[in-house]
């Protein structure tokens, strides 16, 4: 823990805040040219993929941390990133508005635009370099892997799996017209009724273990999990989802059959 450069590790907070605003910033201005804001939702991903390139440069140019950890830390979120942004990208192209953007703008006090930069845009950009605090710290580690990183990985490549496969079953279900107005309940939706948060939740805390190479840096960023977590489970993630999703015929009995986060086998059916 005394060998941790704190010093350059506060530069590179502002670095990260840096690269975070940027994204988010150059987003909002190609909304409001395009007329829509769903394209944040693709700038959620690069904006962390922004952050981990930004953190490894910097700390790369001080001559600070271990390689091999930062090597790791950066590829792990960059694929992260990219996969989710393209994904977010090609589900929402030729599409209008996000319905969920719609609502909360038709409310807004005042300039609607200035709202979304406020409520949306600056928000996102504040919680990406927040949870973003492992790949930034981990990047200053001077001990090279070890176990626990490993164990980061192996979760890591849980997460990925779940998103990915969950996500690529999903757009198979959907694109097909017999399934219009069918709930999916096929794959790792049989066992989880979100694969996607629950491999966000994975991803972040297997990258959380890969930068906790040192006491007083998993004690700085075990809150970036949380929080993660937290919006995953409780906050814009899972919740607001089975709000909506309650409205569906045969919802109900999906939910009292199926996990609502933590995969494990289907109940049988009722009857």
């Amino acid at each position: 823990m005394n060998d941790f450069p704190w010093d350059a590790f506060a530069v590179n907070l502002a670095v990260a805040a840096g690269a975070s605003l940027a994204v988010l910033l150059a987003t909002f201005a190609l909304s409001l040219v395009k007329g829509v804001h769903r394209i944040v939702d693709v700038a959620w991903g690069a904006a962390f993929a922004a952050v981990a390139v930004a953190s490894f440069a910097t700390a790369a140019a001080g001559g600070h941390g271990d390689t091999g950890r930062q090597l790791l830390l950066t590829a792990l979120t960059v694929v992260w990133g990219l996969r989710l942004a393209v994904h977010i990208g090609r589900r929402g192209a030729g599409h209008g508005e996000d319905p969920r953007y719609a609502k909360m703008l038709a409310k807004a006090p005042g300039n609607p635009a200035l709202y979304a930069l406020r409520m949306v845009y600056l928000l996102q950009a504040a919680l990406v370099w927040l949870v973003s605090l492992p790949v930034q710290a981990g990047q200053y580690v001077p001990a090279g892997p070890g176990w626990l990183a490993a164990a980061g990985v192996a979760l890591w490549a849980t997460g990925m799996f779940f998103e990915a496969v969950g996500d690529a079953q999903l757009h198979r279900f959907t694109s097909d017209p017999a399934n219009k107005g069918r709930l999916m309940d096929r794959g790792l939706w049989s066992w989880t009724r979100h694969p996607n948060y629950f491999g966000d939740f994975c991803v972040w805390w297997g990258i959380f273990l890969v930068a906790a190479g040192d006491p007083g840096v998993a004690a700085l960023c075990a809150i970036a999990p949380l929080v993660m977590s937290y919006l995953l489970i409780w906050g814009s993630g899972k919740r607001l989802l089975e709000r909506h999703m309650a409205e569906r015929p045969g919802y109900a009995a999906y939910a009292r059959r199926v996990s609502g986060f933590f995969p494990r086998p289907p109940r049988r059916s009722e009857g």
